[in-house]
């Protein structure tokens, strides 16, 4: 398999596609809400509205914040926040919900492509854990009309790389349509595995696309295992095998980069975990960010560990400006040292 080679970034610009959701984050005493509405705990379930507002009932009197959210969202977020090129493909309704979500990407001076339902912007009901392990129960509305049909190569022309979640799986002629069009356009496609049970029941597939049409992977220890049966290292290297470059994140333990026969150890920075929401999607933030940049893969890693580090000791996906304040001269320091 050929290396990644930092001469393939034609166009620094990123741009994610997915489902476009609210999140709503709650903090729960223990896990008996999970067992009591079937949601395995650390998993994304989809759900209907009545269910949605089952749980949100059944949760009332606990702490709760409402973001903007859905995975690749969070991670071009980030890169906004970094100061990288980025634009945004999903779909919303002309709602409460979906005005909060394009007057925040607005703000962020996030180029959107949105297109519109009558469904009602989606919703995430995110379950924090007192260990900070987030449970999503998803209802995803108007995300879920987002189709094959709507994508066209005028979106995708401008940019560099094209980083999709694997929550988009439900809907496998949108997500190879996606990646084919990306390809044809000279973009480098990233995939995000999302959740171990998504990755579980839609293993062909993901395979399939991945070997046709992904040059980089982003998978935590658990969707590596649900993808190839094997340990971090082990994993990282099969993946490897299938695209340009894979990435096994390990929360504390760190991550993994591996392209070809090169491995690369990324080491986490001391956190002080509360809530893990975001972690992964951050992380992607600064090494797409960074590859984005023709940065090359240990700065990359360091960044996205850096940026997953800190996430964790909030709640919700998204860093606090003043953290913010705090980051992006670390970030530059990063990369004076590595020229």
């Amino acid at each position: 398999m050929k290396s990644y080679s930092s001469t393939q970034i034609k166009r620094k610009s990123v741009l994610g596609i997915g489902n476009a959701l609210i999140d709503v984050l709650i903090n729960i005493a223990d896990d008996a809400v999970l067992q009591k509405f079937g949601l395995p705990k650390g998993s994304m379930t989809l759900v209907d509205a009545v269910l949605s507002a089952e749980i949100k009932k059944e949760t009332k009197n606990s702490n709760r914040i409402i973001q903007t959210g859905g995975s690749a969202a969070n991670t071009i977020h980030g890169i906004a926040k970094l100061g990288g090129q980025c634009g945004y493909i999903g779909k919303i309704s002309n709602d409460e919900y979906g005005q909060f979500y394009l007057e925040d990407f607005k703000k962020n001076q996030i180029n959107t492509h949105f297109v519109y339902s009558q469904t009602g912007t989606g919703h995430a009901t995110g379950l924090i854990s007192p260990d900070s392990e987030r449970t999503f129960g998803t209802y995803l509305g108007a995300a879920m009309e987002l189709t094959a049909e709507e994508m066209t190569h005028e979106i995708f022309r401008d940019y560099g790389i094209m980083h999709i979640e694997g929550y988009l799986v439900q809907n496998h002629a949108l997500i190879e349509a996606a990646m084919k069009i990306a390809k044809e356009n000279g973009l480098l496609v990233s995939i995000d595995m999302a959740s171990f049970n998504i990755v579980a029941a839609n293993l062909d597939f993901l395979n399939r696309m991945i070997r046709q049409y992904v040059d980089i992977v982003f998978a935590n220890e658990d969707e590596a295992l649900a993808l190839t049966g094997k340990n971090p290292q082990e994993a990282a290297a099969e993946i490897a095998g299938m695209c340009k470059i894979a990435i096994v994140k390990m929360g504390a333990q760190g991550s993994i980069i591996q392209t070809g026969e090169q491995v690369i150890r990324i080491e986490a920075i001391l956190a002080k975990s509360i809530d893990t929401t975001g972690a992964g999607d951050i992380y992607a933030s600064g090494f797409l960010y960074a590859l984005a940049e023709n940065l090359d893969l240990e700065v990359a890693g360091k960044i996205g560990s850096l940026l997953a580090g800190n996430v964790v000791e909030v709640m919700g996906a998204k860093i606090p400006e003043e953290t913010w304040e705090r980051l992006l001269p670390q970030i530059e320091s990063i990369k004076l040292q590595a020229n």
